[in-house]
């Protein structure tokens, strides 16, 4: 057999070549017409990315287009030199963000501050609440602190040689008594009154506690609320309670009630 017999492809192989080279042809099209897409968006960006950024798109493109137009498979496509001068493209993206920058400062300029966003004076602190003043004159407190009475002065009945003579608080024993105000203690025992502690004030006038239990303060300078005593029932009594009166300096016993309404304590 001839050597150019021998060699001669078989139509199989030639079909088989054909179809290598219709694939390879497709996909070096489809690629190239990717890069061309992406050339065409940026081309006319190319005043905004500056002149190095288009070179480059422009090189890369050039080689993508040669290679689909080596194969046959593009007609050719334009490139960037090809392109128009981009002079009226900068042209008109410098007039464009003039028009911006004026359009912005014709906005500033209209702008009006707000009638209600005025500075005002700055706030002031509350000023510290005062301190509570001392009272002007003595201080006045209860003789026991539960309040409610039993026996009122004046009250008659056999427990007494006449009338009662102060107001009784129906309190238990033990129950601590307190000086009703400032002044000096004194103490003593009476048949009557049993154990009794006797506060003198600065005006001569006398408060009696009587039928204690014990003392706590015997003699001396006391304050209006220390307890100098404790309720009992000693003496002429039918039960633990406190016996109070009140005898202005140099006279007999007064009802208690108005005496300690007068000084702002109310026992009942």
């Amino acid at each position: 057999m001839a050597p150019d017999a021998a060699a001669r492809p078989t139509r199989a192989e030639l079909r088989l070549a054909a179809r290598e080279q219709s694939r390879a042809q497709r996909r070096d099209a489809a690629k190239a017409a990717t890069r061309t897409a992406l050339l065409r968006i940026a081309v006319p960006s190319v005043a905004a990315l500056g002149v190095a950024a288009a070179a480059a798109v422009t090189v890369q493109g050039e080689a993508d287009q040669q290679r689909a137009q080596a194969a046959g498979l593009v007609p050719r496509q334009a490139t960037a030199a090809d392109a128009p001068d981009n002079a009226p493209a900068r042209e008109a993206a410098q007039q464009a963000l003039a028009a911006g920058e004026a359009d912005q400062a014709s906005r500033g300029d209209a702008r009006e501050p707000l009638s209600g966003a005025q500075p005002g004076p700055a706030p002031v602190a509350d000023a510290a609440p005062e301190a509570p003043k001392a009272p002007d004159g003595p201080v006045f407190v209860l003789p026991v602190a539960q309040r409610g009475l039993g026996e009122l002065f004046g009250a008659a009945g056999t427990h007494w040689a006449k009338l009662h003579t102060g107001i009784d608080f129906p309190v238990d024993g033990g129950t601590e008594v307190r000086a009703v105000t400032d002044g000096t203690i004194r103490t003593q025992w009476n048949p009557a009154y049993g154990y009794m502690s006797i506060l003198k004030m600065s005006d001569g006038t006398e408060a009696w506690f009587c039928h204690l239990r014990s003392y706590k303060i015997r003699k001396g300078p006391v304050k209006a609320g220390d307890v100098i005593a404790f309720v009992g029932s000693s003496g002429n009594s039918t039960g633990p309670h406190l016996h109070f009166e009140i005898r202005p300096a140099g006279g007999g016993p007064v009802d208690p009630l108005p005496w300690l309404l007068a000084h702002g304590v109310d026992p009942r």
